[in-house]
């Protein structure tokens, strides 16, 4: 076996000793041990692209699988994932696709995403958006959330979406800024930090977070695309699971494939 074979296989199993390699190790004397050791170390300081190669092709198979499951599973969840009346939504409320995003305010992939969902929609008349509030990074993005789910009780919540984003784009949010986009016209600004804080929000953001968790989502965007009419008796190729940001172009594709 090549030792540049036999450090990938190092590599690719997470550069860790254990199981089997463990007891392998132990049945060398110290000085054999070293002497591999220095081998190791060498052929990795000779060669540190090697090393950047296996971890990319780790991470490039870990992401595959994770993709996989993610997909497999999301049938099963088809009702969760695309029909809670609860959900903030734009475009044709009766279209035949429906596009689900998972989103964070202060992801810079969803921030990306935003305005090819707004054209998405101005586009394609048979389509409807469903948003899925997901605040991983921090409170910030947890109030942010919160407002904006806030915002949908008094049928604002696309320009309040809207106004988050764009105040996303320039920079960190801050409980200031989140509310200063909240005072959108028209908008009881009183009841909307109360509804914010109100169990009926806390419940919405705890369903997100357990439906992501069940279908093992690793970040944002996260985007699901299907017919309107999915459910859980649907096949599994019904539902396409789009990890991370995409264009405009893409989206149609599979809005095309999905519509056959």
């Amino acid at each position: 076996m090549k030792l540049s074979t036999m450090i990938a296989g190092f590599i690719t199993a997470g550069c860790v000793l254990s199981g089997h390699t463990v007891q392998a190790a132990s049945a060398l004397n110290a000085a054999q041990t070293k002497q591999v050791q220095k081998i190791v170390q060498d052929y990795i300081s000779s060669n540190p692209e090697a090393v950047i190669q296996s971890l990319q092709s780790y991470q490039q198979k870990q992401m595959a699988k994770s993709v996989e499951k993610t997909q497999a599973g999301s049938v099963a969840q088809a009702d969760s994932i695309f029909h809670q009346s609860s959900d903030p939504m734009a475009g044709n409320a009766k279209g035949k696709v429906t596009v689900v995003e998972f989103f964070d305010y202060q992801c810079g992939h969803c921030i990306s995403m935003h305005p090819v969902l707004d054209n998405l929609v101005k586009n394609n008349p048979d389509v409807r958006v469903v948003f899925k509030e997901f605040p991983i990074r921090g409170p910030a993005s947890e109030l942010a959330a919160r407002v904006a789910l806030a915002a949908a009780m008094q049928d604002k919540y696309l320009p309040v979406h809207e106004a988050l984003m764009k105040a996303a784009e320039k920079g960190p949010l801050t409980d200031e800024i989140v509310y200063a986009q909240a005072d959108v016209a028209g908008i009881d600004l009183k009841k909307l930090k109360e509804d914010a804080k109100s169990e009926a929000v806390t419940q919405m953001l705890k369903n997100n977070f357990e439906l992501g968790q069940q279908l093992g989502l690793m970040g944002t965007p996260a985007i699901f695309v299907a017919s309107s009419s999915v459910d859980a008796k649907s096949p599994a190729s019904a539902i396409v699971f789009i990890p991370g940001e995409t264009d405009e172009g893409h989206l149609n594709q599979v809005i095309a494939q999905v519509s056959k």
